[in-house]
């Protein structure tokens, strides 16, 4: 049991990790309209399998907040994570990440995490510095001290979050099927390079019944505590102009894990990709 409650979190990874930010944006060029607005909410509820039974265990909230950084408009991205609350006696489960994006060329300016699951703590900092092509990170958990790193970095480099809204701006219909696409993202601390693939159209059911037409697409996973590594992270994106995640699903160490679109709030355009 104690494996199925303490990678409630592991949905923000899962969503985040698949919406990769791409090294060569001539490959993918970006939409002239933004799929979301201010104000956007999307809810997700994570289901773990646990062998041969599907639980629910989690739930997640994304939103959009307008901002402005210095002189220049800006987005700030949050989300936030728990578990259930019949687990809560168990193993209760609080996550929040935000970061700070630039609202014309999507790339960061700050990132946070604060994750506490049961009595394990992570702490996560970013600061892109653009002058000098470097990140301060500063990075806590309870089984590492705080530390302070300056990473140099070239090109464009996404933090989990802002990289969750970067991909939704992108353009799939001049994407191939079974292009092989590279990313490069910051992940507790850390620069990893790897790749995705797109897989075509696909029509799926959600969770309620409803079908959808959607983008398929796999992600490489960084190899660890969680993930064997390798591509077994999967998503499918409504394909209309709101390019909302519909569903996630990855493999893991112990069983695999889903991630469910629920509702939303201030979605900006109609869902052209839902099948009568």
């Amino acid at each position: 049991m104690t494996n199925f409650n303490n990678r409630i979190s592991i949905l923000f990874f899962v969503l985040a990790t698949t919406f990769f930010s791409v090294q060569h944006t001539s490959l993918l060029a970006q939409q002239t309209l933004r799929p979301f607005q201010y104000g956007e909410k999307l809810h997700y509820k994570v289901s773990y399998n646990w062998g041969l039974v599907w639980v629910d265990a989690g739930k997640v909230v994304f939103e959009v907040e307008s901002l402005t950084y210095g002189d220049r408009p800006a987005y700030r991205f949050k989300s936030f994570g728990r578990s259930l609350t019949s687990y809560d006696w168990f193993y209760k489960v609080r996550d929040y990440f935000e970061s700070v994006a630039d609202a014309e060329g999507f790339y960061p300016y700050w990132f946070t995490r604060k994750t506490r699951e049961g009595s394990y703590e992570v702490n996560n900092k970013y600061n892109f510095d653009y002058e000098n092509n470097r990140i301060i990170s500063q990075t806590q958990n309870s089984n590492r001290p705080f530390s302070e790193d300056t990473l140099s970095f070239e090109g464009l480099v996404l933090d989990v979050q802002t990289a969750v809204y970067y991909f939704r701006t992108l353009n799939f219909s001049i994407m191939k099927e079974g292009e092989k696409i590279p990313f490069r993202m910051i992940i507790d601390g850390e620069v990893f390079n790897l790749y995705g693939h797109y897989l075509g159209k696909e029509i799926i059911e959600n969770y309620d019944g409803q079908v959808y037409r959607c983008h398929k697409f796999s992600a490489s996973l960084v190899e660890g505590t969680i993930f064997s590594g390798g591509e077994d992270l999967f998503v499918w994106l409504t394909d209309d102009k709101n390019q909302i995640p519909l569903l996630v699903e990855a493999k893991i160490l112990v069983g695999s894990v889903k991630a469910y679109f629920t509702n939303g709030e201030n979605i900006l355009y109609p869902k052209e990709s839902l099948v009568e």
